[in-house]
């Protein structure tokens, strides 16, 4: 999978990806594990080969928030606090058994250094975070939460079911019960 994630980007030969791929070091999560938590600065990026991760922050009143999902053949930082080297104000959790492939900073940064296409890769990368935040801003001011319900079951149906229900309902600013309601309009 990995292999294929970066050639998408056209900018790596097979053997320039063969070579990159040294750096990356297999990690192993269990349910509930933390890739980042809250107050600890992001040293590293993952690449989930399997499994799938909440981003959530806890409010003042002690309510957790969901507000974004991370699938197999994404990336997994916290990006703010990996580029600002700055404490994580976001949670990074596994809410299933998970297996990652992690590069540390340092050899990011080496890699930088050493090779122009890496700089060009971290652009797309940044582009593309940018957009799904606006996407994720857009659906939020525009879509009711039926239809940000159905783009999720559209773009990731094989992982939709194993979302449980209270991080769904989280990200969908919605309450448990209403969730329900929506689930039975909706058919896969």
């Amino acid at each position: 999978m990995i292999h294929q994630f970066f050639q998408s980007f056209n900018l790596f030969s097979k053997s320039e990806i063969y070579n990159l791929l040294i750096f990356f070091k297999e990690r192993k999560l269990a349910k509930n594990d933390f890739f980042v938590k809250e107050g600890e600065k992001c040293k590293e990026i993952a690449f989930i080969q399997s499994g799938i991760f909440r981003s959530y922050y806890v409010s003042e009143k002690g309510k957790d928030n969901t507000y974004c999902f991370r699938f197999p053949n994404d990336l997994l930082a916290s990006y703010s606090s990996f580029i600002s080297d700055q404490p994580s104000i976001e949670n990074l959790q596994a809410i299933s058994e998970a297996t990652l492939l992690v590069i540390k900073k340092e050899k990011i940064q080496e890699l930088v250094s050493e090779y122009p296409k890496w700089s060009e890769f971290l652009r797309i990368i940044a582009e593309q975070e940018y957009l799904e935040l606006e996407k994720r801003f857009f659906q939020l001011q525009r879509d009711n939460a039926a239809q940000r319900y159905a783009f999720l079951i559209e773009n990731q149906p094989d992982y939709i079911q194993k979302i449980p229900l209270q991080y769904l309902a989280s990200y969908l600013g919605i309450t448990q019960r209403h969730l329900s309601r929506i689930r039975k309009e909706i058919s896969f």
